[in-house]
């Protein structure tokens, strides 16, 4: 009776406290939102049990009601645009939007994103739902260096360079947390902490080895800027072991380097079920327990458990493998966290809290969208200027596996966008009726993957007496298909995008089922492929067998399997489908067997003018950690980077029809398109890029756009010229120490109009403080206005140890109208210019620096070289001693 007592007058105080803001005398002090976060957090885990702190150091953080604190689930995503959470708008995937290299159009990215996140996420509070996807702790960006092409997951990057990276994500950081002196308006992560990028299929047991010299020059700088600069107050770690510490419970890393040498002050959250791996069998096995890796982890500093780990807590605490005060560390750290995003404050005093949800998704955003995706593509190729096109044409073809494909557009870790469209689409919209536009599939991406497409109603009858064409369709108001369905109907097609609403209630993310059932008749006798893609779960039986059954809470997946049909028979389907999710969606899925994919690609060609072909990789073949083993690719990573052959032999036949083609490149990473690149007058790189892509291509290919991009990333010509996988040091990697030739470099990209560089001038040596400034006049010299991303390098020409060929150690993106000259400066401060040395340490010698200026980097010739673009060249001495200045 005591404590029943105890938890009444402790409610009542908490309701006395929101009920008036100004009575504060009966305020707890986790109540009083005039302390600092941290203070509060602290009061407010002192009055916990063991048990409660514990449940909140998972991400699916449980209520305790006594004390006033809802449940939280800390998952979140915003790679490119809210995640998994419903509408939103779709930026570019990063590696796109790092292909502006354009720092503050990130950070108006990251706002757009963080305003729709807010609103998002007090539409869903308004509701009582605090399920995954719905909160304010987002697990973005990813910053591991994309030092390896085969990496399926390098897409999420912005790149193989630290300093880009750093830039780029120190912007977009900002935009996500805002600029409120007490509130953060998200908080963003930092991640996959540390020397972590592939190979997927062996994440979970694989250990990590680099020297001194290339752990602090190429995979920590851009983390410690993050911290330095942007505030971050979320860092990941990684699945692998560094230097055989699994990364999540690396003293090294987590202790020494993160908290003792960059000063962070946040909380660490481990990638999800990451320490699972230092028990399990086949991984890590560091330890014996989950209690003994709960341990480790926490007393690591690994703070927030996305996992099923941390429970054996309570038994690590019984067997005296940590103490409740460690515990402690880790939950005040979250509960600060909580409390700086205002989770427990009247949301009048929270700024952020008043974004009205019609932002979403809103004109506005679909024209940042836009403006991105034009920014992101990289026009590699223009022989004999072909591009920009003309829109005077009488027919044009539009050919490939990606012109016509939604999935392409989005890349990985997206939302569901409103207005998406293709390149098809994005031409059709482009060019007047007037134009005959030939469309063909033309190719697989890759062979023996056949395209998905939905089964058309014509192939579909429903059950029972329903008439018509299609499935019937039951809706059920719950999720278990529990009572009565409130809606029994045909469904013509099984495709379908809700829009992050419920098709029944067209409330957000409310449950929901349906089960939907006829036959199948094939058009022709084969093995056929059948998926069926949904966010959650579903139960799928053919022919009379379950064929599978999945849940899913995290993302969107499509499941497969396959069928032996004959020709006008019918076959029963069934598929219960069900929803508890923010993002739900159906799409019932099928490939034909061998079509004739060439044949009508061939003929739409022939019958035009000119020729768009849309080539390149797919989200479906290149991801994290993913089912796939096909020629070139295994897990989600690739094992080849050249074209798939199956588009290259396509390409070869097109071009062989003598038609002028331009090729649009779409994927993740580097592709080594070697035969196009000889034969083909024209490329553009696209990326992933986004729900405006296809308007942005249009803009680009017919010169209402003129294209801006650069590489974030080397373009090798093959797999051979690289060194294995999995070895991890930077020799002959990257633009810094690869030696080979190049597709195409680091930097390059080409532009509709000429930019000349002139009067360069550089300091004969640093100034009194240590700085070198830069001062250069870039010209317009073409007849459209543009934008150039000015790039400098510096060469350490004097080093007594390793250093790069050059370094990024400036850039900046502007816009001149043709004609115009800008006056461009930077200054560059020791550490722009101090190499690292075999010991990791930041070090300046006496002796010579170059220092190269331009649209590109200096010194490749053929295509490698950007035509549109100038560089001009300097130095300065730096005299004295040898330094170490880090």
């Amino acid at each position: 009776m005591k404590m029943n007592r105890l938890w009444i007058v402790v409610l009542f105080i908490w309701a006395s406290s929101c009920g008036s803001k100004d009575d504060t005398s009966q305020q707890l002090p986790y109540q009083d939102t005039s302390l600092p976060a941290e203070e509060r957090a602290t009061d407010l885990v002192s009055r916990m049990t063991l048990e409660e702190k514990i449940a909140q150091m998972r991400y699916e953080a449980p209520a305790i009601e006594r004390l006033g604190v809802p449940a939280y689930n800390w998952w979140n995503e915003c790679l490119h645009g809210v995640g998994r959470a419903g509408v939103a708008t779709v930026f570019p995937q990063a590696i796109g939007m790092a292909s502006s290299w354009n720092a503050p159009l990130m950070h108006e990215i990251a706002t757009v994103i963080s305003d729709e996140a807010r609103a998002k996420h007090h539409k869903f509070a308004e509701q009582e739902m605090r399920g995954i996807y719905m909160g304010l702790t987002f697990w973005t960006p990813n910053i591991n260096i994309f030092r390896d092409p085969r990496w399926g997951r390098g897409q999420e990057t912005y790149g193989e360079d630290p300093y880009l990276t750093g830039e780029l994500a120190v912007n977009f950081i900002k935009g996500l947390q805002g600029d409120d002196e007490k509130y953060f308006k998200t908080i963003a992560t930092a991640k996959h902490y540390a020397v972590h990028n592939g190979p997927e299929p062996i994440r979970h047991s694989f250990n990590a080895e680099v020297s001194e010299q290339d752990l602090w020059e190429t995979y920590l700088p851009h983390f410690r800027k993050t911290i330095a600069e942007a505030n971050v107050q979320s860092v990941m770690c990684a699945y692998n072991a560094f230097r055989e510490e699994p990364c999540c419970g690396s003293d090294t890393l987590l202790t020494n380097i993160l908290r003792e040498q960059f000063g962070f002050d946040g909380y660490v959250v481990s990638d999800c079920w990451a320490i699972n791996d230092f028990y399990e069998k086949g991984d890590h096995e560091v330890v014996d327990t989950p209690e003994q890796a709960a341990t480790m982890a926490v007393k690591s500093g690994t703070d927030l458990n996305c996992g099923d780990t941390y429970p054996a807590l309570v038994q690590a605490v019984e067997q005296g493998l940590i103490t409740e005060e460690e515990i402690d560390v880790a939950v005040i750290r979250l509960f600060k966290a909580r409390f700086q995003l205002g989770m427990f404050d009247d949301p009048k005093d929270v700024p952020f809290s008043k974004i009205n949800y019609e932002v979403v998704g809103s004109e506005e955003h679909h024209e940042m969208a836009l403006q991105s995706s034009q920014e992101a593509l990289v026009l590699l190729k223009n022989e004999n200027n072909m591009l920009p096109l003309s829109k005077d044409l009488k027919s044009i073809a539009v050919i490939g596996p990606n012109a016509h494909d939604h999935q392409v557009m989005l890349g990985n870790y997206h939302g569901t966008p409103t207005q998406l469209k293709t390149v098809l689409e994005g031409i059709k919209d482009k060019l007047s009726d007037e134009v005959a536009i030939n469309y063909a599939e033309g190719s697989y991406i890759v062979e023996d993957f056949p395209t998905m497409k939905p089964i058309p109603a014509k192939a579909l009858t429903p059950a029972g007496d329903v008439n018509g064409k299609g499935l019937k369709a039951e809706y059920y108001q719950n999720a278990d298909f529990s009572g009565e369905p409130v809606e029994t109907k045909v469904d013509t097609l099984i495709d379908f995008y809700w829009y992050g609403r419920s098709p029944i209630t067209d409330i957000e993310a409310d449950t929901f089922a349906i089960r939907w059932s006829g036959t199948i008749t094939p058009p022709k006798s084969g093995t056929y492929q059948f998926g069926f893609n949904a966010a959650h779960g579903a139960k799928v039986s053919f022919n009379g067998e379950e064929q599978f059954e999945f849940y899913n809470e995290h993302h969107p997946s499509t499941n497969t399997f396959e069928a032996d049909l004959e020709e006008g028979k019918t076959y029963p389907i069934v598929i219960e489908y069900y929803n508890n999710g923010t993002d739900p969606q159906a799409h019932l899925l099928w490939a034909i067997p061998d079509e004739d994919l060439e044949t009508p690609a061939i003929e739409a060609a022939k019958n035009s003018d000119l020729v768009v072909m849309v080539m390149g990789l797919h989200p479906r073949i290149e991801g994290e950690e993913m089912g796939v083993k096909l020629a070139g690719f295994e897990g989600g990573d690739r094992t080849d980077i050249k074209l798939p052959e199956i588009q290259k032999e396509l390409i070869q036949k097109i071009s062989s029809l003598g038609k002028p083609i331009v090729l649009v490149m779409m994927g993740g990473s580097a592709v080594a398109f070697n035969w196009a690149n000889q034969n083909v007058p024209a490329i553009l790189y696209s990326w992933y890029p986004g729900e405006m892509g296809g308007e942005a291509i249009a803009d680009v290919l017919f010169g209402d756009a003129n294209p801006s991009g650069r590489l974030p990333v080397t373009f090798y010509k093959s797999v051979d010229d690289l060194p294995d996988f999995t070895n991890y040091d930077m020799e002959n990697r990257t633009y810094k120490f690869f030696t080979g030739e190049v597709l195409y470099p680091f930097g390059h990209g080409l532009s509709y109009s000429q930019f000349a560089y002139d009067s360069l001038q550089i300091p004969t040596s640093p100034d009194a403080e240590g700085n070198v400034t830069v001062n250069v006049e870039v010209t317009n010299t073409g007849e459209w206005e543009g934008m150039e991303v000015v790039q400098l390098y510096v060469k350490d020409d004097s080093a007594s140890f390793r250093v790069p060929q050059r370094t990024l150690g400036a850039f900046k993106k502007i816009n001149l109208e043709a004609g115009a000259t800008e006056m461009v400066s930077f200054t560059l401060s020791e550490k722009d210019y101090a190499m690292v040395n075999e010991e990791g340490m930041l070090t300046i010698e006496p002796g010579s620096f170059t220092i190269s200026v331009g649209g590109k980097q200096p010194g490749f010739e053929g295509l490698a070289d950007a035509k549109t673009s100038g560089v001009v060249t300097g130095s300065f001495m730096v005299k004295g001693s040898p330094q170490i200045i880090q």
